[in-house]
């Protein structure tokens, strides 16, 4: 597969010109009829996720033999990107399954771990999910208090975990626990879950302010027994893997994030050429003016510094070269794009913007969290200083 060239100019393939069409017309014709109702409802949409799976989108970058696309990077923020245009909580599960749970044990698993949870995962049978938070343990993942303790052949696993995405539908997790506590992040270790084994509960749905058709919930364990087959990675070994997989994670959310301002910006477009002040268009006014084109100029950017991440982790799969400092500045610029653009869609279309007659609002509410989750802007910041001065 021919990938884009770096540089200020991206030529996409011919096969990347397809997905991203693919994308467009799937999320128009199927998710866009739905998206204010599941919103509304705050019911998970489980027959279109599955159509997208059979299409290829909850695998983009799974080898075919694992049920994915076997496409790259790029395909997969192309696509991503157009869903999260029409539906940020579609793309939150789309992306959740791409990189939080599939590329971690493309990474660090086993042969028969990649065939048991990727392939039913990748080609839309299974919902899976990724679980490092609890109530007491958010960008601090050391101090975690739930536990892993060998017996035997099993791991007998207690705690509760929270703000799992999918996780009131998830049918395997992406499990990250101490099994040392005395040695901080270092006692670590990252576990695949299946949800339908003894010990495994699910806990209250969280009443979310956006993206509220992507299911989150708390995941509870009690006495629950992981076989030693299913450890992801080396005991003592789940950081590394968490953050790695949190890389591309940013990369997920920076696509999701540029989804929502382009959402944002195309509805103010339409809404600026149409809506009358004064005896003009309300475009031809400077105060409104401005804010497009900041709008469109920082959508550009974003878009940018998400592709240079894309393929800086192209580059990752064949040198092992880390892409942190790509995969922090795109997220932290895009999300922070996505609020901004959400922001200024909202206050273009004045009362409107307040109604839910026009999804503007739904756009500033699922765009807050795109500063939060994978990391806050404040951590993004950190990670790229750090990266950039050598200081910790």
């Amino acid at each position: 597969m021919t990938s884009a060239s770096a540089g200020p100019n991206f030529t996409l393939s011919e096969e990347h010109e397809m997905i991203r069409a693919a994308a467009r017309d799937f999320a128009r014709k199927e998710i866009a009829p739905i998206a204010a109702e599941f919103d509304e409802t705050g019911d998970f949409p489980i027959e279109t996720i599955k159509m997208m799976g059979e299409i290829g989108f909850m695998g983009i970058e799974a080898p075919e033999e694992y049920g994915g696309a076997g496409m790259d990077t790029l395909a997969y923020v192309l696509a991503l990107e157009e869903i999260c245009k029409v539906d940020a909580s579609h793309g939150t599960i789309m992306s959740v399954n791409n990189s939080l749970f599939n590329y971690g044990i493309l990474k660090f698993g086993t042969e028969e771990q990649k065939q048991k949870f990727i392939t039913p995962v990748a080609s839309g049978e299974k919902i899976g999910a990724y679980s490092l938070t609890e109530p007491m343990s958010g960008s601090d993942a050391a101090t975690m208090r739930s536990r892993a303790v060998r017996d035997g052949d099993d791991y007998v696993i207690n705690g509760r975990k929270s703000w799992v995405t999918s996780g009131p539908v998830a049918d395997f997790l992406v499990l990250f626990t101490m099994t040392d506590p005395d040695q901080g992040h270092r006692g670590i270790t990252a576990f695949l879950i299946d949800a339908d084994q003894k010990g495994y509960s699910r806990g209250k749905k969280e009443p979310k302010l956006g993206i509220r058709a992507s299911a989150t919930s708390e995941i509870l364990f009690e006495d629950y027994r992981c076989p030693v087959e299913d450890r992801l990675g080396e005991e003592g070994g789940g950081f590394k893997i968490a953050m790695t997989v949190l890389d591309a994670g940013r990369i997920g959310v920076a696509s999701q994030a540029l989804g929502i301002a382009e959402a944002s910006y195309q509805a103010s477009l339409e809404y600026v050429r149409e809506r009358e002040a004064f005896g003009k268009k309300i475009g031809q006014f400077q105060g409104v003016s401005f804010k497009l084109a900041d709008m469109k100029t920082r959508i550009e950017a974003a878009r940018l510094l998400i592709y240079q991440a894309a393929l800086a982790k192209e580059e990752n799969k064949k040198s092992g070269k880390r892409y942190s400092l790509e995969a922090a500045m795109a997220k932290l610029f895009a999300s922070e794009t996505a609020m901004f653009c959400a922001h200024n869609a909202v206050q273009i279309h004045g009362g409107m913007g307040y109604s839910k007659e026009y999804p503007v609002e739904r756009y500033f509410r699922d765009a807050k969290v795109t500063e939060i989750y994978e990391g806050t802007s404040e951590i993004q910041r950190l990670v790229i200083s750090r990266l950039e001065t050598g200081l910790r």
